[in-house]
């Protein structure tokens, strides 16, 4: 079996940032800029997850996979726009879902969060 390898890892959240297993990473709670626009929220969250797998030496064409979770999902334009922007052709799956996160700020807070699987093998 192949080994499993965690990166980004919290002890204080009981949380790993990206987790490699065969050939996928696993990378989840993407965010950044937290109590800025939407737009740079969503950038935040794209900085982080590219911070992410340049750990395993991967970088935003490798994924494959997103799941978006937005406070108001009709921020979806502005999504699609620094998606264009950010993976250069190579679009992921992805779905968006809207919640209410349970995140210090409230509702002036956490507007965007990104799940992703990247394909690394």
């Amino acid at each position: 079996m192949a080994e499993i390898e965690r990166y980004d890892v919290s002890e204080e959240w009981a949380h790993s940032g990206i987790i490699k297993a065969g050939d996928y990473c696993f990378l989840s709670y993407c965010v950044g800029n937290i109590g800025g626009t939407v737009e740079e929220q969503i950038n935040g969250a794209f900085d982080n997850m590219e911070a992410r797998l340049a750990m395993v030496g991967l970088t935003l064409e490798s994924v494959v996979q997103m799941d978006c979770l937005f406070r108001d999902v009709w921020n979806i334009p502005v999504m699609e726009k620094v998606i264009k922007e950010r993976f250069k052709g190579k679009y992921p799956v992805r779905k968006s879902i809207q919640t209410e996160f349970a995140h210090v700020g409230g509702r002036d807070g956490l507007q965007f969060q990104a799940d992703a699987v990247a394909y690394c093998g």
